[in-house]
């Protein structure tokens, strides 16, 4: 016997009988046991790598958004893997696995602001599209994939993640591994410190992670305690705990870029602020220290004459970066040249500038300057309940770009998730105020109360 059909709000008439869609999850349920025993049976390992598959598809078909949240630590991971002649890292493949999933499950249409930064991304592609053809080889190819990735990508992951409601849950998955990392690097430099001779912090474990990296991380982690978006739910005295545990892993780390990068963050939420919030002003007092104690460094390695340390190598590295461009100054000798031989030099250029012009020539220059400036354009534009985080954590990287490397996978990926976090859970907000208009449509008013602002003023 039927049961009796309903009618849905726009008054269509809906069929209640769920006996066909029954019949075939109880018959991929008994096929994918089946696959599961055939593998146990002929190899253990194989039985769990099927068992563990079944259950990864499960849960994206049950909740695509929820599996993306469930991937945000796995993009923390610098770890190298080699596979078919790419060495990527594991941030790549779980970046990589997320978007797949966000682009076939993921909610439609995108917002605005994400549509707008979608198109500012096809702009760097399209200008870097140059030295991929006058520039034949692998290596360019696959990274010209890779740098889309790293960004559009990755806000494409961010905003999957938030917009159907799992942007809280998403970001402290995020979080949480950074708050490892940081008591890691806290205890590895303790020593050092309670002696009076602190030295930077390469850690082993978890995983081997080089100071600027470590720094450059916990620098994200630290805008978002700071920022502290309605949205996320955080308390005050968590978040605030949370950015100087933070603060200190990056003292710990001696990481000077990711240092001046928190400082111009901070001031970016210090001069912008929520509607109806009030930051505290106690980081501020930091930034000047921060500052100077870079500076001071710098200068110091300057008066050394030790041609070797990392301030002198930094000025010979940008002098060959700028021979590298003149062999092509249009369009550059190809993306991650330094690994293909395709120069006598064999070093990733540490300036974000100076690493497009050598790869990818003026003309990629100038379509990385207009994409980064245009994500930060359409970002402060953006309710400064989401955009204001957007901005600070993109000018973060701008800034960590200039004194060191900017196409590095984590510290690429990792502002550019944040900002689709934001964007995300900016539409879901405006949904839940007004779900009879279309998302795509909303842009809440810098002064428009959010259901997230109930019970957090």
């Amino acid at each position: 016997m039927t049961r009796p059909s309903v009618r849905d709000p726009g008054g269509s008439v809906i069929r209640t009988d769920r006996r066909a869609e029954r019949v075939v999850v109880a018959a991929a349920g008994v096929t994918a046991l089946g696959v599961v025993a055939a593998a146990t049976a002929f190899d253990l390992t194989w039985g769990l790598v099927a068992a563990g598959l079944v259950l990864a598809l499960g849960l994206v078909a049950c909740s695509p958004a929820a599996t993306i949240a469930f991937v945000m630590p796995a993009l923390t991971l610098v770890p190298r893997v080699g596979v078919a002649g790419v060495d990527l890292s594991v941030s790549d493949f779980a970046l990589a696995a997320a978007f797949g999933i966000a682009l076939v499950l993921g909610p439609r249409p995108f917002s605005r602001p994400v549509r707008s930064i979608l198109w500012l991304t096809g702009v760097y592609q399209a200008a870097t599209l140059f030295t991929v053809v006058a520039n034949p080889y692998t290596a360019n190819t696959v990274e010209w994939f890779h740098a889309w990735l790293l960004v559009g990508g990755a806000v494409i992951v961010g905003w999957a993640a938030a917009r159907d409601g799992h942007g809280r849950l998403a970001t402290n998955l995020l979080v949480a591994p950074m708050v490892v990392v940081a008591l890691a690097a806290l205890v590895v430099g303790a020593p050092g410190m309670l002696a009076g001779d602190p030295t930077p912090v390469y850690l082993d474990a978890p995983f081997e992670l080089h100071k600027n990296a470590l720094g450059d991380i916990l620098a994200f982690g630290a805008t978002v305690a700071y920022a502290r978006p309605r949205w996320l739910g955080w308390s005050r005295p968590v978040a605030f705990g949370l950015f100087l545990l933070f603060a200190a892993g990056i003292a710990a780390a001696q990481s000077r870029q990711a240092m001046i990068g928190l400082a111009v963050a901070v001031l970016v939420l210090i001069l912008r602020p929520e509607p109806g919030r009030h930051r505290s002003r106690l980081p501020l007092l930091a930034v000047p220290v921060a500052v100077w104690y870079v500076w001071q460094t710098v200068a110091e390695q300057l008066a050394s004459g030790n041609t070797f340390n990392s301030t002198y190598q930094r000025l010979t590295w940008f002098e060959q970066s700028l021979a590298v461009w003149n062999q092509n100054e249009w369009f550059g000798v190809g993306l991650r040249w330094w690994t293909a031989g395709r120069t006598e030099f064999e070093f990733q250029p540490p300036n974000a500038e100076l690493e497009v012009l050598s790869s990818a020539g003026t003309v990629g220059l100038v379509g990385f300057l207009v994409m980064m400036v245009g994500v930060l354009v359409v970002a402060w534009r953006v309710d400064p309940r989401y955009g204001t985080l957007a901005v600070a954590v993109v000018a973060n990287r701008m800034v960590q770009g200039q004194l060191d490397l900017f196409w590095v996978a984590v510290q690429t990926s990792l502002p550019f998730v944040i900002v689709g976090l934001c964007l995300g859970a900016q539409a879901h907000d405006a949904e839940r105020l007004r779900p009879e208009l279309p998302a795509a449509d909303l842009s809440a008013a810098p002064g428009a109360a959010t259901p997230t602002d109930r019970g957090h003023r």
